[in-house]
């Protein structure tokens, strides 16, 4: 058997398209989830927060968000009581372009 190192992004080694996109998405829908956990909501009254369709929520639980925007999924967590700050500076290092990347705290 052989092994293989990847990334840290699974989209991209999988070469998926707009792997970098995914990777957000994915880790915004994680979050979403450990906050309805956390807050012990149902899907309904997480959608009605979120202002969502509670089959959109269900699906978004289980890693189908290519229907729903990266600004979307910020919405709903504002909506579900968490501060969302975007943040633009300088790329790092330099002489690379910059890119996207999300910290949750």
């Amino acid at each position: 058997m052989t092994i293989e190192e990847g990334t840290t992004n699974v989209y991209e080694d999988l070469g998926i398209p707009n792997a970098e996109e995914m990777l957000i998405k994915a880790r915004l829908a994680a979050q979403i989830g450990e906050i309805i956990k956390r807050r012990r909501l149902t899907q309904s009254r997480a959608a009605e927060i979120m202002g969502l369709p509670q089959p959109k929520v269900s699906a978004l639980l289980r890693g189908q968000f290519r229907g729903i925007s990266e600004a979307k999924m910020l919405e709903a967590i504002a909506a579900l009581g968490r501060e969302v700050r975007i943040v633009i500076g300088p790329s790092r290092p330099r002489s690379k372009p910059g890119h996207v990347e999300l910290e949750i705290a």
